[in-house]
């Protein structure tokens, strides 16, 4: 029996196909891993009705943890994300968002090294949506306190076993100031548990543009649901774009581990996709379930790769297959 077994969700599109380039690297760790499949995403809907099954959450439940591909959520139509489903059928409340700048990656900024934790359960991004009439329609924006809590408490938490020095909490407090301000008020009173960690708070809207201009001044950000949602894609602009950002969805008793980008249709069987996304939140999980050496291994593997250029995919500049730059991350792991 498996030391861990991972319930794998391959994805759609390009998923499937990304995911085997990442089992390969995983298989070639050393680690002991099993792999039980699972299903979301449209396949889902036009199987079970439903983007997200029963089997595919008690496979979760069982297992503890979860590596998830790209799924598709229609625009303006259609059914539920399936991310979104996910992480509150499981209580995902925490949403990880490492971006960190990699050799070999082009980027507006050298030595970028920010974490972005976005609250992954309530907000205007929980979807409570209704047509007030036939012209207008209303989302309700909730934020409540112990949401607010735990989330500031554990970015707070993360600081400090990470040795991070920071952690700015943003809001819009100056406009929303019953549910922002609540969450302003959150990080406040957080704050003053963890007198080692620097604590900041920034409007969303200045958080912005100081990501743009100044973004070595900060470390850990945590951020409501839907601003998180969109500054933490931000972040990723600043290391190399989202094939490069990889999640994590943490709760109290389970996790998930995705990449951040779509399932580009368009693209597949053409193997030209680059899995690094999907990859580093395969380097995050297995950090999750105590099996760091391996995460260094794999992660100094990907980097001399992506710094040596030669086996990289068509959005490095490179003529490599994914399967290829795989192959060439796996060599890399068995020369040691």
């Amino acid at each position: 029996m498996a030391k861990h077994t991972i319930t794998v969700i391959p994805g759609e599109g390009t998923g499937p196909e990304i995911w085997e380039c990442v089992q390969m690297i995983l298989d070639a760790s050393g680690v002991d891993l099993a792999y039980e499949f699972a299903e979301a995403g449209l396949p889902a809907v036009e199987k079970y009705g439903t983007p997200v099954p029963p089997e595919t959450i008690e496979s979760i439940k069982k297992n503890k943890v979860c590596m998830k591909g790209p799924t598709t959520t229609p625009v303006g139509y259609g059914h539920k994300s399936a991310n979104v489903t996910l992480r509150k059928a499981l209580d995902l409340y925490a949403n990880v968002r490492p971006a960190r700048s990699l050799p070999g990656v082009k980027t507006p900024w050298p030595n970028i090294d920010l974490i972005g934790i976005r609250e992954n359960t309530e907000d205007s991004y929980a979807a409570i949506e209704h047509m007030v009439s036939d012209e207008v329609a209303q989302c309700l924006k909730v934020i409540t306190r112990p949401g607010s809590l735990r989330i500031i408490d554990f970015a707070f938490r993360y600081a400090r076993a990470h040795n991070r020095k920071k952690v700015t909490v943003v809001h819009k407090a100056n406009i929303m100031k019953l549910t922002d301000g609540l969450f302003l008020n959150c990080g406040r009173e957080v704050a003053a548990r963890y007198p080692d960690i620097e604590f900041q708070d920034l409007i969303v809207d200045n958080m912005a543009m100081q990501l743009v201009l100044k973004p070595h001044l900060y470390d850990v950000i945590c951020l409501p649901n839907l601003y998180g949602d969109i500054l933490t894609d931000l972040m990723a602009g600043l290391t190399g774009g989202l094939g490069f950002a990889p999640g994590a969805n943490i709760g109290d008793k389970y996790a998930m581990f995705e990449a951040v980008h779509g399932s580009t249709p368009k693209y597949i069987g053409m193997k030209r996709v680059n899995p690094s996304a999907v990859l580093q939140a395969a380097i995050m999980m297995l950090e999750h379930i105590g099996e760091k050496e391996a995460a260094v291994r794999i992660h100094k593997a990907m980097c001399s790769v992506l710094e040596e250029g030669k086996t990289v995919t068509a959005d490095l500049g490179g003529t490599a297959t994914n399967e290829q730059y795989a192959k060439a991350i796996v060599e890399r792991l068995k020369a040691g």
